[in-house]
């Protein structure tokens, strides 16, 4: 994976310097060795840091996805999945909550209601990542 730099992350993504900023911490994070890329123990500790076990095999093809032609619906809906074990689509409001609120850069309980504001939970509290991937994607 290549080093965050802003010129190519303002290709890829078309973002502001602040959200620039915001990947390169994200991406040091996951440098541990601060090579300046982001290779399979790195990898792994990341996950592992996030209560995961991740196999050799899913470390290998996430290795050998490129993020050229990566559509960032598929990105975001990925990053969902690897909370929902049984692959629904759905992940329980109060789950995602804490996941939120307790691990990596930590949401606050109004950043939460924000975000769940706008978010396709219905009366049980299934949280419906996939349908809020296209809100995010197409802004409807």
């Amino acid at each position: 994976m290549l080093p965050p730099t802003a010129r190519n992350l303002q290709c890829v993504c078309h973002v502001d310097q602040s959200q620039i900023q915001e990947f390169k911490e994200a991406f040091n994070m996951i440098d541990q060795n601060r090579d300046g890329f982001i290779d399979k123990e790195d990898l792994h500790d990341m996950l592992a840091s996030l209560g995961k076990n991740p196999t050799d095999e899913y470390l290998e093809i996430m290795m050998n996805e490129k993020l050229n032609g990566t559509d960032p619906e598929d990105v975001i809906r990925n990053a969902f999945a690897c909370f929902d074990e049984e692959g629904t689509g759905i992940i329980q409001e109060e789950y995602l909550r804490e996941l939120l609120t307790t691990m990596g850069d930590r949401f606050t309980d109004e950043d939460v209601d924000e975000l769940f504001r706008e978010a396709p939970i219905d009366k049980k509290g299934n949280f419906n990542y996939v349908a809020f991937t296209r809100i995010l994607k197409h802004e409807k």
